[in-house]
């Protein structure tokens, strides 16, 4: 992969006073990847064209769900991107994004592009927070209220321990002499023999 031409590392330090040809000066290093015609003041005419910016991004989202303008800042060579503060439910701290361009000496502006982007912030989570830190008096008394509401913590429909337990010994016993039964029926039919 060839560098482009306007990212050329800086010469000797005794030509760092020279202009170059698409940067500022020979002796301030570009940044890694960003390349140097995109540095630089936004069009004058699209930086002004925040309402322009905001009646496209309306075109694809309802307008409560668009926020207050956040910048524009100079994609290139008559190229603006417009940003927007996003009140989509579950995007919170996105950005609205329009990018508008214009032809060479022209006012008329044109829609490029229009979308949803996270921003920094949106995809970093949330501080981490100790549960004993999160958990106030008022959570913990709202589950008592719950717990003494329903009968103790139990179940209103299943059976207590008590009544579980007592079900069982009569289950116990009905066994029993069903068995006892039984066994009486053999003793009484061996006899007849």
């Amino acid at each position: 992969m060839t560098p482009e031409p306007d990212q050329k590392a800086p010469k000797a330090a005794g030509a760092a006073g020279s202009k170059t040809a698409g940067s500022k000066t020979a002796g301030s290093r570009p940044r890694a990847g960003v390349p140097v015609w995109r540095t630089g003041k936004p069009d004058a005419v699209l930086a002004a064209a925040v309402d322009f910016a905001r009646t496209a991004v309306e075109g694809i989202a309802p307008a409560w769900q668009i926020g207050q303008h956040l910048g524009a800042r100079s994609e290139g060579d008559r190229l603006v991107t417009h940003l927007f503060e996003s009140k989509l439910p579950g995007y919170l701290g996105w950005q609205w994004y329009a990018v508008l361009t214009r032809n060479s000496r022209s006012k008329v502006v044109t829609v490029d592009e229009l979308g949803l982007l996270p921003s920094e912030d949106s995809v970093l989570a949330p501080d981490w927070i100790p549960w004993a830190e999160r958990v106030r008096p008022e959570d913990a008394q709202g589950d008592e209220a719950a717990e003494e509401a329903s009968g103790a913590g139990a179940p209103s429909d299943a059976p207590d321990a008590e009544d579980s337990s007592a079900a069982d010994a009569d289950d116990a016993a009905a066994d029993d002499a069903a068995a006892d039964a039984d066994a009486d029926q053999d003793d009484s039919a061996a006899e007849a023999d």
